[in-house]
């Protein structure tokens, strides 16, 4: 059974950074891709961005094209969300999941594993 786990938000300014991780245990394979969601309230879960087992196919939403990176560390089952240039309207309860269809806009309901999530707020 497939663990994730997400760290690393907190509260930051406007215009700030913050890098979220997430841990994959449970997997003795490294042939997944991670899909980050987020949840804000009043609002359903979107896709944020994802990434292929490899790395080398990266999908972001238009909403955080250019602010937002993703990348990976096999060695380590690690996946990482690097924020940039942080909006008020990027906070949100941010999600990791896998086993579910790899690209942009893909359908929360189409994964199966998921994290507990880790909370990102971003003052004005």
């Amino acid at each position: 059974q497939v663990q994730l786990t997400e760290s690393g938000g907190g509260l930051v300014q406007a215009g700030g950074s913050l890098r979220l991780s997430c841990a994959v245990s449970g997997r003795t394979f490294i042939y997944y891709s991670i899909t980050w969601f987020r949840l804000s309230p009043g609002k359903e879960r979107e896709f944020v961005a994802a990434i292929s087992w490899n790395g080398t196919r990266t999908y972001f939403a238009d909403s955080v094209k250019g602010r937002f990176t993703i990348s990976r560390d096999n060695a380590q089952h690690m996946v990482y969300l690097q924020m940039n240039s942080l909006k008020p309207e990027d906070t949100a309860i941010y999600y990791c999941a896998t086993d579910g269809p790899l690209g942009a806009g893909v359908d929360p309901s189409d994964f199966g594993s998921w994290g507990q999530g880790t909370q990102v707020t971003v003052s004005s």
